[in-house]
């Protein structure tokens, strides 16, 4: 049996977290080769990256209730395995019909891995710590990914990132295969009993605020890119800040570990959609390159950051592991909308009207954290279900 403490376990999970949030790091250079490359509108590439995103958010919302009955080494593998195939043959292809197809399937089966892994990793030992790890991971990920995937497109074309796609699924299958670790027992609440609780009603707050700030992320972020080439700055400045973004990735998780005693959960979720709201503002309403490049550099950091401590709140808050095999929903619900809605305001209405839209939807996010109660241990929630 491998644990989830051990450097098989570790790994796997990892591997899973990287591959399962590919669009946490992926969505700037996926919509701008959709866009530059494939000639889609704003609209229609930001609709195959909510296709995607919905797939995932289906999976997940269909796999958390019988989370305890899913042996995750093999959801995990063919999962991941799954969606290899579908970004592999999407690479293949330029009909928006049969993209979309493709997007929605991977979608679905990255997202059944997905949850599983984060599902696990809220049954350790200690998730918000856990959690941390893999973020770090993502991190590291991310400046590969940007560093390859920036040069490769350009010199191949829009079709090598479907392929680059194809290859971190792979990746993730294979990790899952050979080291995806069981549930830590002594953290669970037994399965007849877990499938029987109810949650508490902080936990659907705590999901509604996540699901509001995946939003927000996923709204900016896929036009990132967009923004700085729309401005005018050359693709070597736009390409810096994307790279300049994956190192600043590994500050988050690696902060909020060693801040999880000495922070304020509350206060973290408090500050964090505030913080957000603020970035975008200044990355669609700058017309210089200076402001644009530090607030683009720091936005996705304010999402992990934030995410670590309330994962960590929401597994204390449901042992069972089950609302948090439902993440890639909680993130996801709100990220598959991000694209379609924020292609949609940048075609109506222009870059700005992104940052009046954030400013409302974290406005609702900060609202929903302050549902979550200033302790979030299980004790303090009793009869406090739905």
């Amino acid at each position: 049996m491998v644990a989830t403490t051990s450097f098989r376990g570790r790994a796997a999970l990892m591997a899973g977290h990287c591959a399962g949030m590919v669009d946490l790091v992926a969505l700037p250079v996926w919509v701008g080769v959709l866009i530059s490359f494939y000639r889609f509108d704003p609209q229609q590439a930001g609709l195959l990256a909510t296709l995607f995103l919905a797939g995932a958010v289906g999976a997940s919302l269909f796999l958390a209730p019988i989370f305890h009955l899913l042996v995750g080494r093999w959801v995990a593998a063919v999962g991941f395995g799954l969606a290899a195939l579908g970004f592999a043959v999407a690479s293949t292809t330029s009909s928006f019909g049969v993209l979309a197809v493709l997007h929605i399937g991977a979608g679905v089966a990255a997202g059944a891995a997905l949850s599983v892994t984060h599902g696990t990793i809220a049954s350790s030992a200690n998730p918000h710590r856990m959690f941390a790890v893999v973020g770090m991971a993502l991190g590291v990920f991310g400046i590969v990914f940007m560093a390859a995937a920036t040069n490769l497109v350009a010199a191949r074309g829009g079709a090598t990132l479907f392929q680059i796609f194809a290859v971190v699924m792979v990746a993730g299958a294979v990790f899952a295969l050979l080291g995806f670790p069981e549930k830590d027992k002594g953290t669970l609440v037994s399965q007849d009993k877990a499938a029987s609780l109810k949650l508490p009603r902080a936990v659907w707050w705590g999901a509604a605020g996540v699901a509001s700030m995946g939003l927000v992320q996923s709204m900016m972020f896929s036009f990132l890119e967009r923004v700085g080439a729309d401005r005018g700055f050359s693709a070597q400045a736009v390409t810096a800040v994307l790279i300049a973004l994956g190192f600043v990735n590994l500050i988050p998780a690696a902060l909020a570990a060693w801040l999880e005693k000495r922070w304020s959960v509350r206060s973290v979720l408090m500050a964090g959609p505030l913080a957000q709201a603020l970035l975008v503002l200044v990355i669609v309403n700058g017309s210089s390159y200076a402001p644009y490049a530090a607030a683009a550099s720091v936005f996705a950091a304010v999402m992990i950051f934030t995410h670590t401590f309330a994962f960590g709140a929401l597994a204390q808050l449901d042992p069972s592991g089950r609302a948090l095999s439902a993440t890639p929903a909680m993130l996801m619900v709100g990220a598959a909308i991000g694209p379609i809605l924020g292609g949609t305001l940048v075609k109506q209405f222009g870059y700005e009207s992104l940052g009046l839209a954030a400013v409302a939807i974290d406005a609702l996010a900060i609202y929903a954290f302050t549902r979550i109660p200033k302790s979030s241990g299980q004790k303090n929630l009793i009869g406090a279900t739905v």
